[in-house]
């Protein structure tokens, strides 16, 4: 390395002098003495060097450059010139060249290992990952103490695939650093990367707990938790990230997305405008907002809406989806279609594919609907959650308890039968689409009937119990465990201490007789029905969230087995269990409202009363209906979807062999 003790006098005294004019802030005066030494014959490392460092201290690039590739030329082996040169051609954008002069050899070379930083640095910059472990690896032999490099070697090893190396590095460097948090969110990083996600979990907790106003570890969970569809702790992440980070809109979007899959909708709204707040042209709140007011049948909220997006400089494309969620409303499908089709590909594509199928659909265009459906679904099946699979399994799970029931098994279940506290819920099921919300909504208005809503009571019951075979061998303890479980549970949705009866609806309790009726034995159960064919085009016509069970739906081969296996099930569990049915028609509800739903009342124990039948009244007051006939409820009953499989024939004639055996049986044709 260059010492002044090894300049001749002369210029060891030019650069005294340069050097002077320089700290006193006289660089105009100290380049010119430093280009006077050198031009007497100087050192032309030194004066060149010098020159320099003081050019780029000016801002004056290229002539800082070229005075350090002259003093790099004079002495290669000097790590100071070096360096100089490296970070001058880093500042000029120029890292390609910085990496040839920082080469491994050089790095070697130096025992002060700035080299090896710098050419970990420049490598990892320019996507040589492998070059920048090997320099970082070099670092870390020698100075096992630098934390940053090994946070870098850690980076490094990650983006080489090698996530299990990545994290032993970033663990040691937390180790050394363990106040800084981005180090910590390497980690979890490299852990996630490495399938390691309980040691991920724990780590971002550990961040997130240590650096109390930091909103990254939260929002780094949250996204853990989404990679695991593990929406309920999600969503928790997610608040936390935007109670400490408010003003970021991202967090308020991401938080207004959640609360809407968990149905607190005046709370998703609310984060929706926070994120408007703090980023006017944040575009898919705009979108969140109005699905949200869609959803929740209040259009008339969709002008404003429009004229704030407007105001706002919205571009027109996600104002055009917006327009046609309200055109369709007002039934004005032409217009909405013209509407959807200025909407960009990358807005919403599956809800958009979904509206313009319903559109096509209202005009009875039906070759053009279902090709719309297709490509909604079509989208829909590439999520990340891997949909497909994840119906494929359920599909299995109930083929495989489908030939668990036999008479042999019911007959081993234990003979605890403890005598019920209070009074049984009654089930209200029916495969999806069959007509249950708007049976549902006819009995909500029944001022002696609490109507639970698709909530998972049975599935959080389960968790206790275990699995299908696991019901067998309950006792008189675990059985009433269960009921307290499930009542414990209902009483976060409605109110217990209230007089009537409780209904728990949901459409694929179909799939969970034999746990009802080992809990409640005196249990009765409502069956929606619907034309098979009917039900199994609505499901694939409609817009589910993409849970096990709605995932069936993406394809009509897939509807039409899932349907079959449910009512395999439900035959075979009817058949061996003594279970008290009342069937409900969807056709003869929609035909004659009164004539059908009076037997069912009769059924329930319920006194007759004329507003049951003013379901229209009951839906508006009830709010927000979390189901894919949200729309339809809030209309007067109408007979356009019995039937509308007709149209649609064509498509369907590869099911229908699935679907024909259970048409003759339930008492429809073909």
């Amino acid at each position: 390395m260059m010492t002044m003790a090894r300049l001749d006098p002369g210029t060891d005294n030019a650069l005294r002098e340069a050097a002077d004019a320089a700290r006193s802030g006289d660089l105009h005066l100290a380049c010119t003495l430093a280009e006077q030494g050198l031009a007497a014959g100087g050192d032309i490392a030194a004066f060149n060097a010098f020159l320099g460092m003081v050019r780029a201290r000016t801002g004056d690039l290229p002539l800082a450059i070229g005075h350090l590739r002259a003093a790099h030329a004079a002495r290669p082996d000097d790590v100071t010139i070096a360096c100089n040169l490296i970070a001058s051609l880093i500042d000029a954008e120029k890292p390609g060249v910085a990496l040839d002069i920082a080469s491994m050899e050089f790095a070697m070379a130096d025992a002060s290992l700035r080299i090896a930083r710098y050419r970990g640095f420049l490598a990892q910059a320019l996507g040589d990952f492998e070059a920048a472990a090997d320099a970082y690896e070099h670092v870390v032999a020698n100075a096992p103490a630098d934390f940053e490099s090994w946070n870098n070697l850690g980076n490094a090893r990650q983006a080489l695939g090698n996530h299990e190396g990545g994290a032993e590095a970033l663990r040691r460097a937390v180790a050394l650093a363990p106040s800084i948090a981005p180090i910590r969110l390497n980690l979890a990083s490299a852990l996630v990367a490495a399938s390691r996600f309980e040691e991920a979990e724990a780590a971002l907790k550990s961040a997130a707990e240590a650096f109390a106003t930091d909103a990254k570890p939260w929002f780094e969970l949250y996204v853990l938790y989404k990679r695991q569809n593990r929406n309920d702790d999600a969503l928790q992440a997610i608040i936390q990230a935007a109670l400490r980070e408010p003003a970021k809109a991202d967090y308020q979007l991401k938080l207004g997305i959640e609360l809407s899959l968990a149905m607190r909708v005046e709370e998703a709204e609310g984060a929706f405008r926070k994120a408007i707040e703090a980023d006017p042209q944040l575009v898919d709140a705009y979108l969140g907002l109005a699905v949200s007011y869609e959803h929740g049948n209040r259009e008339q909220e969709l002008a404003p809406l429009i004229a704030l997006a407007e105001a706002n400089g919205i571009e027109a494309g996600p104002i055009a989806f917006i327009r046609a969620l309200e055109l369709r409303r007002q039934r004005r499908f032409e217009e909405a279609l013209a509407s959807l089709s200025r909407v960009p590909t990358t807005i919403e594509p599956e809800r958009t594919a979904n509206i313009r199928g319903t559109l096509f659909d209202r005009l009875g265009l039906a070759d053009q609907a279902f090709a719309a459906f297709e490509e909604a679904n079509r989208l829909h099946a590439k999520h990340a959650s891997d949909p497909l699979r994840r119906a494929a399994e359920l599909r299995e799970q109930i083929r495989r308890e489908v030939a668990m029931l036999s008479r042999d098994w019911v007959a081993s279940w234990s003979r605890a039968a403890p005598v019920p506290d209070r009074p049984s819920p009654i089930f209200l099921m029916g495969f999806p689409r069959s007509g249950t919300t708007l049976l549902d909504t006819i009995l909500m208005g029944h001022p002696e009937a609490q109507v639970l809503e698709e909530k998972p009571i049975l599935t959080h019951v389960q968790d206790i119990i275990g699995g299908m075979e696991d019901i067998a061998r309950l006792d008189e303890a675990g059985i009433i465990a269960a009921r307290e479980r499930y009542f414990d549970t209902a009483g976060h949705y409605c109110d217990p201490g209230r007089p009537g009866i409780l209904i728990d609806k949901s459409p694929l309790h179909m799939n969970k007789v034999p746990l009802i009726h080992r809990l409640f034995p005196d249990a009765r159960f409502i069956l929606a029905l619907r034309h098979p064919c009917d039900v199994v085009l609505s499901c694939f016509m409609s817009n589910f969230r993409l849970n096990a069970a709605m995932s069936n739906f993406l394809r009509l081969e897939d509807a039409a087995e899932f349907y079959d296996l449910t009512f395999q099930y439900w035959e075979r569990a009817r058949a061996l269990m003594p279970i008290r049915v009342h069937t409900v028609t969807y056709e003869k509800l929609v035909e004659d409202s009164e004539s059908e739903l009076r037997p069912l009342l009769a059924f329930l124990g319920l006194e007759w009363r004329d507003d049951v039948l003013d379901h229209r009244r009951t839906a508006a007051a009830r709010g927000l209906i979390t189901t894919a006939s949200y729309s339809q409820v809030t209309e007067p009953i109408y007979k356009r979807a019995a039937g509308r499989w007709k149209a649609y024939r064509r498509h369907m004639e590869p099911i229908i062999p699935v679907l024909e055996p259970w048409a003759r049986r339930l008492g429809y044709s073909l």
